[in-house]
């Protein structure tokens, strides 16, 4: 097309592939290069990433504008509006006509070239001129009334695609009409073509799934989208294979190559040596269920094939391609086109319910849209009337309704696979998720509803493989798969003799999956599995005596592992079903209502979870005595619960009390021992205590590490209270270290939305915030407050927390109107869940006085500081690092208002205090002594100013260096009074500089 290549990339919407690949095709016969997707890039491959490489090679962006190209949540987006970002070339071709209107208003002013409407030469000619900006003609125009005169264009041995549309559809087609509602499968749709394109032309594709999943649809489609690159299209029905032959022989005499007198064989093997030497065609085989039965009807020559099938064992006939349900973004396309007038929210709970399935997507869709069904009803039916529901409401392009699909199904089945059959009927109890055959091979001589051989090794795997075949169950390496759907119409088929039996041996199975510790993230994956089969109503686990202690565990792990709110539902149900069945003192039930108490807890509803602790702890000591572990652990729950609410000195005896019996009976090393250590040393910390709290954590976390090893959950979480530890007694570097190392840890064992993790990692910027690393603070704060929002909520303490810090950053780093925004919004939620007088509140109403200061709003914050620091001294006292903040912060306040006799008085009384409980290098100790000394400047004490600013200098530069933010603030301070001082030459040297000694044993210059 030029003499000049250049490099392009194709950006297309998935409906536009064809038109893609004629463009891209044309292009590289020209000269040029072309990047399209689905010819150099892999399955796996980091989409952004590649999509940016793209875009910085190419010389220019060809666009291929569509309806769909412009949809919402397209990557087209990203591609066209990088290009226009970077004023990079676009070259807009319009696929089918558009107004203005269609068009982003930056693009509608583009000049764009029209493909539609053209024939094959028009349209190259169009190509060309679009890519070459335009040229002027070599020869003359041809007279506009002359009719061009298409020439075939030579194949060159190889196949090219043909430009969409201009064929129409196929001379030789035999189709069923296109479904109007077909939507979403575009990721599959680009799969299997691209198979088709880039694979042996003469291996076939089967399209394999379950039934109802859309196998037939994807193919229907797959044939109408892409007609225009075949010259024959033949649609099979292949379920029976006896049958194959006749259609073959159907299509060979429309082909005009079939015998009359030679019989179906004899012309269907007349038509497959006919394709062995013919190209561009499709061959649709539906419904095909044994490979075996296939394979010799199967074609080698250089068309496509294509099979759908229930059964995924085509290894060597066919290339497999797996069909799952819908994704929930393709459930909610499909469900909000077909009923007007359904939200999204709506759309996603029946998707859920439905298990993205799209058979019975089409069903619900064709119910409430025409059915006179409301939304609401169909719901509650199909919660109480599963099957009744599944029978009804016909979908178009589906043979049958989900329950009959699902019975047909199990009815053939039955005939040869009892087994199977049974199997069936035990996991219908089970919940829609992987089950592990290991569960099922470990107990298969204690089912009694199993026939067969119970001491036969392979029994599983022969009760799956027709499970497997018949589509009613996706096996994978070690598990397999029954979609919820199935199994409720296959619970309301159980046999009413056999269902007592076959709850037992649903039973058995779960019962004998506990994988082990559940406080051990190793065994997490096993419990993660496991427990969405013991939450499953229908087997109503909880009226299961068996199962107690596997619920317990259950239960116990999803608290350690951080689902919180998911260990809540079960401890609630358990706890209230317990107790009715058991007693409120049944040593089941007072479990249960203590992991009630540790979830509700992890909430952050502290009020909700000390009622409930605390009638644990008072049945426990009337039924098992004071010192049984039980009792103790109830205590020390106890303990953590008035811990949250701020009740400190209670929670401190608790915690000594519990830790001196748990020492006499368990011993110094024994897990619950260090608990009662850990709990103590973090209320001792909370106290102020910190020098204690040190040597506690210190002692806790090397007997953790010898006990339990480095990465145990609770060795990390005494690693983590060391750190804070640390960081209050100023000891940063060493807390940056620990804080560093257990957030690691924890990313690695617990992951990095575990709430373990995100405090570690709020822990790290703190610790970076009081290094002067606020860049870097801000931006792990930002991450952790999106986590915790998106996992914990947005009032959830520990969130709040996350909020409060990161207004801190952002005050620091000059963002004082946003800091303001964030602090006002965290208070207000802080007061309304906490309470005016919890610590966190003030925390908040602590950091909106500072930025009101910085704002020059200083009459608020000073009304703020003198609200917050008497809330303070009564709740926390006068010398609590926290008080001592607010008495510093409205010294300072004071200060610039003029009122510098009582910022001193107050600056003076706070310096005693800290260097009394904090000592005198601390950095809070360090920030009162400076503020003192600038009150002074200002009072005109310049020779006390200045000797108390070098003592501050030097501890600065000898705890935090030369050029540590505080030291080169002190610095400057201390030239302003040695000015004052009439010693301009000392200010001088103080802020000249620093130059490198030279060395002893440079050469001198002559």
């Amino acid at each position: 097309m030029t003499d000049q290549a250049q490099h392009f990339f194709i950006s297309y919407a998935g409906t536009d592939r064809a038109w893609a690949e004629w463009v891209g095709w044309h292009l590289e016969k020209a000269g040029h290069q072309v990047i399209l997707d689905v010819w150099d890039w892999r399955t796996g491959d980091n989409l952004v990433q590649r999509m940016d490489e793209a875009l910085k090679r190419a010389d220019a962006v060809i666009a291929l504008f569509s309806t769909a190209y412009f949809e919402d949540e397209r990557w087209t987006t990203e591609e066209w509006t990088a290009a226009v970002a970077h004023r990079d070339r676009l070259i807009p071709l319009a696929l089918e006509p558009l107004t203005t209107n269609d068009l982003p208003q930056i693009l509608a002013v583009k000049l764009r070239k029209d493909l539609h409407g053209l024939d094959e030469t028009a349209a190259q000619i169009a190509l060309h001129e679009a890519v070459n900006s335009g040229s002027r003609p070599t020869a003359p125009p041809l007279f506009p009334g002359t009719v061009p005169v298409t020439a075939p264009m030579s194949m060159a041995g190889q196949s090219r695609p043909r430009l969409p549309g201009s064929a129409g559809q196929p001379e030789v087609w035999s189709v069923r009409r296109r479904n109007p509602d077909f939507a979403g499968r575009e990721t599959e749709m680009a799969h299997l073509r691209e198979c088709f394109v880039k694979g042996s032309k003469s291996v076939p594709q089967v399209v394999h799934g379950m039934g109802g999943v859309g196998k037939s649809q994807l193919a229907l489609e797959y044939a109408h989208r892409f007609a225009g690159q075949y010259d024959l299209v033949w649609w099979i029905d292949a379920e029976q294979p006896d049958e194959i032959p006749v259609r073959y022989t159907e299509l060979a005499d429309r082909l005009g190559i079939a015998k009359p007198d030679a019989g179906a064989e004899a012309n269907a093997r007349a038509l497959l040596s006919h394709l062995d030497n013919r190209e561009r065609w499709l061959l649709i085989l539906d419904n095909a269920e044994d490979p075996d039965q296939i394979e010799p009807w199967l074609t080698q020559g250089p068309g496509h094939t294509l099979i759908t099938s229930r059964n995924p064992n085509w290894a060597g006939t066919a290339r497999s391609t797996p069909l799952n349900v819908f994704t929930r973004t393709d459930s909610l396309t499909y469900l909000q086109g077909r009923v007007d007038g359904m939200t999204a929210d709506q759309a996603d709970i029946l998707a859920a319910d439905l298990g993205d399935l799209p058979l019975a997507l089409a069903q619900a869709a064709g119910v409430i849209a025409h059915g006179g069904m409301s939304l609401d009803l169909y719901q509650q039916l199909l919660a109480t009337n599963t099957t009744q529901l599944l029978e009804k409401g016909g979908a178009p392009g589906y043979p049958a309704p989900v329950a009959a699909t699902v019975t047909i199904a199990v009815n053939r089945l039955t005939e040869h696979h009892l087994d199977a059959v049974a199997l069936l009927h035990i996991v219908a109890l089970f919940g829609p998720e992987p089950i592990r055959n290991a569960w099922l091979e470990s107990v298969r001589p204690q089912l009694a509803t199993i026939p067969g051989n119970p001491d036969d090794p392979m029994w599983l795997h022969e009760a799956l493989s027709p499970l497997s075949r018949y589509g009613l169950a996706r096996t994978e390496s070690g598990s397999f798969q029954v979609h919820r759907l199935t199994q409720a119409v296959l619970r309301d088929q159980m046999p009413p003799d056999q269902a007592v039996a076959i709850r037992k041996d649903a039973v058995i199975v779960l019962a004998a999956g506990n994988p082990g510790d559940p406080q051990r993230p190793d065994f997490w994956p096993g419990w993660a599995a496991l427990t969405p089969h013991l939450t499953s109503h229908h087997l109503a686990a909880v009226e299961q005596p068996e199962l107690r202690s596997t619920l317990l565990d259950a239960a116990h792990y999803l608290i350690r592992s951080g689902q919180t709110r998911s260990a809540c539902e079960l401890t609630t149900v358990a706890y209230t079903a317990w107790a009715t069945e058991l007693g409120q003192d049944h040593p089941d039930t007072l479990t249960s209502a203590q992991f009630l108490g540790h979830a509700t807890a992890d909430l952050g509803e502290h009020t909700k979870a000390r009622r409930l602790i605390e009638d644990t702890l008072a049945r426990r000591r009337r039924t098992l005595g004071d010192d049984h572990p039980d009792t103790l652990q109830s205590a020390n729950d106890l303990a953590s619960a008035l811990h949250n609410l701020d009740e400190d000195a209670e929670s401190r005896r608790m915690d000594e009390d519990t830790l001196a019996r748990r020492r006499r009976t368990l011993g110094d090393d024994h897990p619950e021992t260090l608990q009662s250590a850990h709990n103590l040393a973090a209320t001792l910390h909370k106290l102020g205590e910190h020098a204690e709290s040190r040597r506690m954590d210190e002692d806790t976390l090397a007997r953790r590490r010898r006990t339990l090893g480095d990465d145990h959950p609770y060795t990390l979480g005494s690693a983590h209270s060391l750190a804070a530890t640390l960081h209050a007694l100023g000891e940063h570097a060493e807390a940056r270290r620990m804080d560093e190392d257990t957030l690691a840890r924890r990313r690695r064992t617990l992951g990095d939305d575990h709430p373990d993790t995100l405090r570690s990692a709020h822990s790290l910027a703190a610790t970076l915030y009081a290094l002067g690393e606020h860049a870097e603070a801000r931006r792990i704060l930002e991450d952790t407050l999106a986590r915790r929002r998106r996992t914990l909520g947005d009032d959830h303490p520990e969130t709040l927390r996350s909020a409060d810090s990161l207004a801190g950053a952002l005050h620091d780093l000059g963002e004082h109107a946003e800091s303001r925004r964030i602090l006002e919004d965290t208070l207000a939620r802080q007061r309304r869940t906490l309470g005016d007088d919890h610590p966190h509140s003030l925390q908040s109403a602590h950091g909106l006085a500072i930025t009101l200061h910085k704002l020059g709003e200083h009459a608020e914050a000073r009304r703020m500081d003198e609200d917050t620091l008497a809330r303070r001294r009564r709740t926390l006292g006068d010398d609590h690092p926290d008080t001592l903040d607010s008495a510093h912060n409205l010294a300072v306040t004071l200060h610039n208002l003029g009122e510098h006799a009582e910022a001193r008085r107050m600056d003076e009384d706070t310096l005693a205090r800290r260097r009394r409980t904090l000592g005198d290098d601390h950095p809070d100790t360090l920030r009162s002594a400076h503020s003192l000394a600038i009150t002074l400047l200002h009072m005109r004490q310049y020779t006390e100013a200045a000797q108390l600013l070098e003592d501050v200098r030097n501890r600065r530069r000898r705890t935090l260096g030369d050029d540590h933010l505080d030291t080169a603030a002190t610095t400057h301070s201390l030239a302003k009074a040695l000015t004052a001082l009439g010693r301009r030459f000392e200010a001088q040297q103080l802020l000249a500089p620093r130059k490198q000694k030279k060395s002893r044993f440079r050469r001198k210059r002559r």
